[in-house]
């Protein structure tokens, strides 16, 4: 596999340079943020919530802070090794042997390739699955399971209006569903549903202590407060007046478009949620005629994220053109890592921007890559003419 991906010997031996490095700063990267992460832990430590829980909670989010950091230690990684090929004259030598800036650029973007799977296997796979699993521990040592919302009211969702019995085809009307709490295992507590006709007239609420998915679109309500609203006839139109039906069960199953996935995305931050469970979301917003721009550009950042290794390396390629003379080996790694924060805090920047202007949210997403690849073919055709 090594042979057949990189066939040539010096693509091996760029190749094992370039790895290694980004092996070992990717490490060192790693180990200051959970340092940092275990430090802003401390605050939350007592009662079951000890130390070793919180040092858990911090190594389980490890594969999304992964995501984050290896595009910055390729560029690092990538910078010191053509760097230090260029103080020892080996990049010359490779260039005397027919090694041109084509052929090099090619070298690095086949390089940058596994390491693109790597960002969307940590991405998609690993690090969905492992901040879950942190947020239960965490939860399950200080909130005993239940997941804090955002705001004092619970969260907020819209749904489609069904039949009388919460069952049945998709009426003109909408619901709006609340919910005080997620335990862990699923099971809500603390909700409300609040049913509208196509007129915006209040038609019943409900509400249950508690409230378990069943699955196929299913929800059972456990100890269920139901209330009607019915407008009388003889009302007057200016003062209408109402009568209303209270009726109380110990369970009743409804049927809704919203899954666990689904509230998921309103308890954790769209760029912790993997590509699949954004684009569900997306199309729940647009189907219910809401704001889903923030998710779409963290949809589209998603996306493209993977492929910004390759602008990161290209990026490298023109610091092996750079002789000794012109600066040390330090230098040249100083000038990496504040070009992979300042990439860094451009697509934090460009996201926000475009989340105010109303920016097409892959315009939003892409600007930043698309500048620093800019960046990079203005070096290497600079760098080439030296």
């Amino acid at each position: 596999m090594w042979h057949k991906l990189f066939p040539l010997v010096y693509e091996r031996y760029l190749a094992k340079q370039i790895y290694l490095a980004f092996i070992f700063i990717l490490f060192a990267l790693m180990s200051l943020f959970i340092f940092f992460d275990f430090i802003a832990e401390m605050g939350d430590l007592g009662g079951s919530y000890t130390v070793l829980w919180a040092f858990l909670t911090v190594l389980l989010r490890v594969p999304s802070r992964l995501v984050e950091i290896i595009p910055i230690a390729g560029l690092i990684g990538g910078i010191y090794v053509m760097a230090s090929m260029a103080a020892q004259s080996e990049y010359t030598i490779l260039r005397v042997a027919g090694l041109d800036t084509g052929k090099a650029l090619a070298t690095l973007m086949k390089i940058a390739f596994p390491i693109a799977l790597l960002i969307l296997l940590m991405s998609e796979v690993v690090g969905p699955f492992t901040e879950g699993l942190s947020k239960n521990v965490r939860l399950a040592a200080i909130n005993q399971g239940k997941e804090v919302l955002e705001f004092r009211s619970g969260a907020w969702i819209k749904d489609k209006l069904r039949g009388n019995d919460g069952k049945g085809a998709i009426q003109d009307g909408i619901r709006y569903i609340n919910v005080g709490s997620l335990e862990k295992n699923e099971t809500i507590k603390g909700f409300r549903m609040y049913e509208f006709d196509a007129n915006h007239r209040l038609l019943i609420t409900r509400t249950a202590e508690t409230v378990q998915f069943i699955g196929n679109g299913q929800w059972q309500l456990n100890k269920v407060t139901e209330t009607r609203f019915s407008e009388l006839t003889n009302s007057d139109r200016l003062e209408p007046s109402f009568s209303t039906q209270i009726k109380k069960s110990d369970q009743l199953e409804i049927e809704t478009e919203v899954s666990p996935q689904l509230l998921g995305a309103l308890l954790i931050k769209p760029d912790r949620l993997s590509i699949i469970d954004l684009f569900s979301y997306i199309n729940h917003l647009k189907e219910n005629k809401q704001d889903y721009q923030r998710y779409a550009i963290s949809f589209w950042k998603k996306v493209i994220y993977p492929f910004t290794i390759l602008v990161m390396l290209a990026l490298a390629l023109p610091f092996a053109y750079l002789q000794t003379r012109s600066g040390g080996i330090g230098y040249k790694v100083f000038g990496g890592i504040m070009l992979g924060i300042s990439f860094q805090l451009f697509n934090s920047l460009f996201s926000h921007a475009g989340l105010l202007g109303e920016w097409p949210a892959l315009l939003s997403a892409s600007i930043p890559a698309l500048l620093y690849f800019i960046l990079a073919i203005f070096g290497i055709r600079w760098v080439s003419k030296v």
